[in-house]
């Protein structure tokens, strides 16, 4: 534990206690609102390890390679919430989980990000390099045409629309070989630290060793799935006593939950004035989560009880379509002022207050 301030060392006893407790709610079965809450919280608290990890591995590696790597843990909750509710046959938990996922860190992290970045710019704009938002809107956009195509089709009923489950494949496996020819060049082109990079950097080398710093961005992604199954475990009592509507929890609650990581990486790296990390680490969970978790989802899920395809509801659909928009509008040329990090804010407040009467 070497390089840990003990303010540090305190703070991870303390969401390893809340992680057990955690546990303990869920398998001791107690009252919804308590087991709920208390998943949460130890959810945001490994959300912090992670993000105090993955600062400390950008010390080592380009923020490409570092967001890649936080955002891959990040989405495992993802992974495993939607691979269980498709076990349990429920599809529509399974499709507002993956939805809901793209939604909260195109609009709501990325736009806090931009806020708080912004913010801490001497002159009000956040800025970043140009490559990333653009390759992420480029990825986002070929998700949406599938699903935008599906969407017309089953709505006019076409011939086309009786084949949805192939189609659905040939996309997914069109969407995961289009994702691996621009992520390899993507991590290769990375550039390290000091080379023309960020300047809040370390002038002494990293702070903690690479095993330790390993150890914690591992165990605080494999943590956060395991809890994040507690959380959706807990989840449909909890609403059910709180009366809240099972889209706002899927595309809300799950989401917000199951995005922490990214919630708590982006927005600390984003006050640091980390542009470049804290713009990686939430626009590579989008790129990752639209053009290859959902894609392999659809692949996995042919193996399961229920199968998950690319056919969204209209209200989806749209807002999938319109987020892509948004997404290329505000970061595509490298900069954002603190009003479009509200503006993204706004959208999806907007379209939380519609699912609270879905």
């Amino acid at each position: 534990m070497a390089g840990l301030t003990s303010r540090e060392r305190v703070f991870l006893a303390l969401v390893a206690a809340l992680t057990a407790l955690a546990g303990a709610a869920n398998y001791g079965a107690w009252a919804p609102v308590p087991r709920f809450a208390l998943a949460t919280l130890a959810l945001a608290g490994l959300a912090w390890i992670v993000s105090f990890a993955t600062e400390a591995l950008g010390e080592r590696f380009g923020p490409g390679v570092t967001g890649m790597m936080q955002s891959t843990l990040g989405n495992l909750p993802e992974l495993f919430v939607v691979i269980f509710a498709l076990k349990k046959a429920e599809l529509v938990v399974a499709q507002t989980a993956i939805v809901g996922s793209i939604l909260a860190n195109a609009l709501l992290v990325l736009g806090l990000v931009v806020v708080v970045g912004a913010r801490r710019s001497q002159d009000g704009l956040m800025r970043f390099s140009k490559r990333l938002p653009r390759d992420t809107a480029t990825l986002l956009q070929v998700t949406v045409f599938i699903i935008v195509l599906l969407g017309l089709s089953l709505a006019n009923h076409d011939p086309a629309s009786h084949h949805v489950k192939a189609i659905s494949i040939v996309g997914a496996v069109c969407l995961l070989i289009v994702y691996l020819t621009w992520v390899v060049p993507y991590l290769r082109s990375d550039t390290l630290p000091g080379d023309g990079g960020e300047s809040d950097r370390a002038a002494d080398g990293p702070r903690l060793s690479l095993r330790l710093t390993l150890v914690l961005l591992l165990a605080g992604g494999a943590a956060s799935a395991f809890v994040s199954e507690w959380f959706v475990a807990g989840l449909e009592p909890a609403i059910t006593q709180l009366h809240i509507s099972q889209a706002f929890a899927g595309l809300v609650i799950v989401a917000i939950a199951g995005n922490a990581v990214e919630n708590a990486a982006g927005l600390n790296l984003a006050y640091k004035r980390r542009s470049d990390l804290a713009i990686s680490v939430v626009k590579n969970s989008v790129a990752q989560i639209a053009a290859f978790l959902f894609p392999v989802l659809v692949l996995v899920s042919f193996a399961l009880p229920t199968t998950l395809t690319f056919a969204l509801a209209p209200v989806y659909i749209g807002a999938l379509a319109l987020t892509a928009l948004a997404l290329w509008q505000v970061t595509g040329d490298g900069e954002a002022a603190e009003f479009e990090g509200w503006a993204l804010v706004a959208l999806y407040v907007i379209l939380a207050t519609l699912t609270l009467y879905e």
